[in-house]
C-alpha cells in the first residue's frame, strides 16, 4: 500500500492516505482493490497471485482501450493512470475511477429491479444496444488502428483457440480435451460455415451480464468492464458472445448465474432484433458467432481449470467454469444440430 501511495503521488492523482481499501469480489482471475483518496473513489486492477506470461501486457492493453473510449458513447470506467513498471507493484496494473452501480451476474438484483420487469427488460436491450455502438466505432480514430489484427480475424479464430486448448497440457494433472465434449466437430463445424470477413471494429470479446454493471435507479448501464480480452476484428462475436452467455427463458444457464427474478428479460431472439437496430452490419450469420463464441469461452475458463489441476488457482473454482465449459460446448453443438 505505501508502494502505491508514492506512485500515485507521483502520477498526481489526489494526496494524503489510502482509505477504505477492500479487495473486489466476483471475478476469478485479475485483482481488484477499491480504495479512496482525496475524496474520490478509484479502483486499481492488477493480475492474479500467479500472473500468466502475458498477464502484464493484457493490463496495459486494457488501459489503453479505456483511455481511448473518452467520449466515446459506451459506458466505461474512466481511464486514470497505468503504471508499466513492475517494480512498483510486481506487475503492471493500472487505476480507474470507481464506477456505482451493481453487478446482476454475481450479485443479484437489487430490490427495485426484482420489483419492475420493465427495467429488467431494458437492462437486456440496454446491453445489446452497447455492444452495437461499440462496433460502431472507428478503431483508427480512436487511435487503436494497430491494437488488432483485422485482417482474416475470423479464418484465425479456430486454430487460435485450438492451440491454446493444447497448450494447457503443460499443466501438470489437467485431463486433457478429452474430458470436454464436442470439441473436435464444433471446430469442424465453425471452418466449413466461416461466414466472409465484415469491415474491422472494436470488439470486447467478453461481453456478459457478469461484465456490465447497471445503474442503481434504471435499466441502463453504468459501465461497461473488463476489457483485458478486448482487440480490433469483427465486433459480431461481442452478439454471439452475448448470445452464448445469455440464460434460458427460465433464468437457467450453465454458467451457474442466479439471477432472479428472471421474468421481464428479453430473450435471446430480441437481443439480436435490438442490436441489429443499432448497427450498420449484416447480422445474418449471428447463430455461427455464437457457436464460435462458446467455443472460445469454453477454451478460456478450462484454461483456469487447468491451471486448478497443477495447484496455481482454487480447486472449487477451476472444477466450476470446467463444468460451465462443458455446457457451453454442449450449447454450440445443439445450435448446431438446429
Amino acid at each position: 500500500m505505501d508502494r502505491l501511495q508514492h506512485w500515485l503521488d507521483g502520477q498526481g492523482v489526489g494526496r494524503g492516505p489510502l482509505e477504505g481499501c477492500r479487495l473486489l469480489t466476483g471475478g476469478t482471475q485479475n485483482i481488484l482493490l477499491r480504495f479512496e483518496r482525496d475524496g474520490q473513489a478509484y479502483v486499481l486492477r492488477r493480475p492474479p497471485a500467479h500472473p500468466r506470461p502475458e498477464s502484464d501486457q493484457a493490463m496495459l492493453r486494457e488501459a489503453r482501450v479505456l483511455g481511448a473510449l473518452a467520449g466515446s458513447g459506451v459506458p466505461h470506467p474512466a481511464l486514470v493512470a497505468a503504471c508499466a513498471d513492475t517494480q512498483v507493484l510486481g506487475t503492471a496494473f493500472f487505476v480507474m475511477r470507481a464506477v456505482e452501480g451493481f453487478n446482476a451476474g454475481t450479485g443479484g438484483l437489487p430490490p427495485l429491479h426484482a420489483a419492475r420487469p420493465d427495467l429488467r427488460r431494458r437492462m437486456g436491450l440496454a446491453m445489446a444496444e452497447a455492444i452495437a455502438v461499440l462496433g460502431n466505432l472507428d478503431p483508427t480514430a480512436l487511435g487503436l488502428a494497430d491494437f488488432g489484427r483485422p485482417q482474416g480475424f475470423l479464418t484465425r479464430q479456430v486454430q487460435r483457440w485450438s492451440r491454446q486448448l493444447e497448450s494447457y497440457a503443460t499443466h501438470a494433472g489437467w485431463p486433457g480435451p478429452a474430458g470436454l465434449p464436442d470439441v473436435a466437430p464444433i471446430a469442424q463445424w465453425l471452418q466449413a460455415h466461416q461466414p466472409a470477413d465484415t469491415a474491422p471494429g472494436l470488439l470486447h470479446g467478453d461481453f456478459h451480464l457478469s461484465n456490465v454493471l447497471f445503474r442503481h435507479d434504471s435499466g441502463e448501464l453504468a459501465a461497461v468492464v473488463d476489457w483485458e480480452m478486448s482487440t480490433v476484428g469483427d465486433p459480431l462475436l461481442d452478439l454471439g458472445w452475448l448470445l452464448a452467455t445469455w440464460p434460458r427463458p427460465d433464468g437457467s444457464h450453465h454458467l451457474t448465474l442466479s439471477i432472479a427474478p428472471w421474468e421481464g428479460f428479453v430473450r435471446e431472439e430480441e437481443l439480436v432484433e435490438h442490436y441489429a437496430r443499432f448497427t450498420r452490419r449484416d447480422i445474418a450469420a449471428f447463430r455461427w458467432y455464437a457457436v464460435l463464441a462458446c467455443y472460445k469461452l469454453a477454451i478460456v475458463l478450462e484454461g483456469t481449470h487447468a491451471r486448478a489441476c497443477a495447484g496455481l488457482a482454487p480447486v472449487a473454482t477451476g472444477e466450476r467454469l470446467h463444468r460451465a465449459a462443458c455446457g457451453l460446448l454442449q450449447r454450440a453443438a445443439g445450435w448446431i444440430e438446429r
